[in-house]
């Protein structure tokens, strides 16, 4: 198990480049099974649940070429449908939650999906209901094991419906958007998903030949195709590591420039930190951080704390929430945190608390923070990362701590930053990795 040795209170300086979306990514190469044509994706960042994806469909048949440092291509001519059924392909699904999106394409192009309950972050149940009942409005046959926890589904042939999902989960919609595109007839989907993310698959399925039409709202409707071709696609930069550098700015005291953000694409993200007394600058497709002696959290109208959640898009992503706890325990001013899309994501704050903050944790959703307005600097600490949103909060408040820290199984973090502790150091920062 891989650590971080941090030690805190040097200030970044500099221009910092935020990666390729995970999220993306992680939906567009499981559309490359829709086709047997080339898939050619650019801006593919190097982490760790990007990397066992793309191992993980080379194992299933798919030509995976790399073309350059962040450019892969990918062709799903000569799949080997045997080992969908295999107890190789199941282990690895289980480790990986990205796997549950190859549901749709392998349904809809082959008539079968195996899959075992997905892994990724303990952050509480994250049920597969909404891609599973949605699979099956469209025709599809289910059957599970309890035993060992695997998921079959089966068809001769999809046919589009209309269905209200029962939450508007962006993974959700991506798996059966992506199987509704060569199914028969007309798919109607409402209340879903329409993050920046999931509107980049449907434009890319456009440009493969699909009809999907709604986009970027939370009703779409595709009219299925009988067949799909090669495209090219350059995946947004990451949201959230806008959002992580963000703070790491503002906890450190930072100036720093965030380079090509897409700011178009970052939705309420910039004023959700201004409500922090976070400064920003957006400067052409970049955003200017300023140093900061101090900031101080905004109120409502009425003068009553401010309170800060996450919601579906265009609400606030609930990956940056982590982040922006941390950065309110040296603000001046409190807020209360509500988590309320995944349960169990705030129990991190006991580190912080460890090192100086003051918070109160009310119930696996809500968290109370008061500042120290900077009158009062974090001690180094020695932890344990739980998930990558909570891991890279924890880094954040230890860059900025007095002493050193230590956060042990950053293998969390390194599942969604790439090569994170050289790309801070080359502004400033202090990491080594051991």
């Amino acid at each position: 198990m891989a650590s971080f040795i941090i030690e805190g209170g040097h200030k970044l300086h500099g221009d910092i480049y935020p990666q390729g979306a995970k999220n993306e990514v992680l939906q567009i190469i499981c559309a490359s099974l829709l086709t047997s044509e080339e898939i050619t994706v650019h801006n593919i960042p190097d982490i760790l649940d990007v990397n066992n994806l793309i191992q993980l469909i080379r194992r299933i048949g798919v030509k995976v070429e790399k073309k350059g440092v962040d450019t892969y291509s990918f062709k799903a001519e000569n799949v080997d449908l045997e080992y969908l059924a295999s107890d190789d392909f199941l282990k690895k699904c289980s480790s990986l939650r990205g796997s549950v999106m190859l549901i749709g394409p392998l349904v809809t192009r082959f008539g079968r999906a195996v899959i075992s309950k997905p892994g990724g972050d303990k952050i509480g149940r994250r049920r597969l209901d909404t891609h599973l009942l949605g699979i099956q409005k469209l025709g599809a046959k289910f059957e599970y094991n309890d035993a060992d926890g695997m998921c079959e589904l089966t068809a001769s042939k999809l046919k589009g419906c209309y269905m209200l999902l029962d939450e508007a989960s962006v993974t959700g919609t991506a798996n059966i958007v992506m199987a509704a595109t060569l199914a028969e007839g007309i798919t109607t989907i409402y209340n879903a998903a329409c993050e920046p993310y999931l509107q980049q698959l449907c434009k890319m399925l456009n440009r493969m030949g699909a009809k999907i039409s709604g986009i970027a709202s939370n009703l779409l409707t595709i009219e299925g195709v009988d067949k799909l071709k090669g495209t090219e696609h350059t995946v947004l930069p990451d949201m959230i590591e806008v959002g992580s550098f963000i703070g790491m700015a503002a906890m450190t005291g930072s100036e720093i420039t965030i380079k090509n953000v897409s700011y178009e694409n970052l939705g309420i993200i910039p004023d959700s930190f201004k409500r922090l007394g976070i400064e920003l600058e957006q400067i052409g497709d970049d955003i200017f951080v300023p140093a900061q002696d101090g900031y101080e959290i905004d109120t409502f109208i009425d003068g009553s704390i401010m309170t800060i959640a996450d919601a579906p898009w265009p609400g606030l992503t609930p990956d940056l929430l982590s982040v922006m706890l941390v950065i309110a325990t040296q603000a001046k001013g409190s807020v209360l945190i509500h988590q309320k899309m995944f349960e169990s994501r705030l129990f991190f704050v006991d580190k912080l608390i460890d090192m100086g903050a003051q918070i109160i944790l009310c119930d696996p959703h809500r968290a109370v923070v008061n500042g120290h307005n900077k009158q009062i600097q974090l001690r180094g600490g020695n932890m344990t990362s739980p998930d990558i949103r909570a891991g890279i909060a924890l880094l954040i408040a230890a860059m900025s701590a007095k002493g050193v820290s230590r956060i042990h199984n950053i293998e969390q973090i390194d599942r969604g930053y790439q090569n994170i502790e050289d790309r801070l150091n080359a502004i400033g920062a202090r990491i080594t990795r051991i």
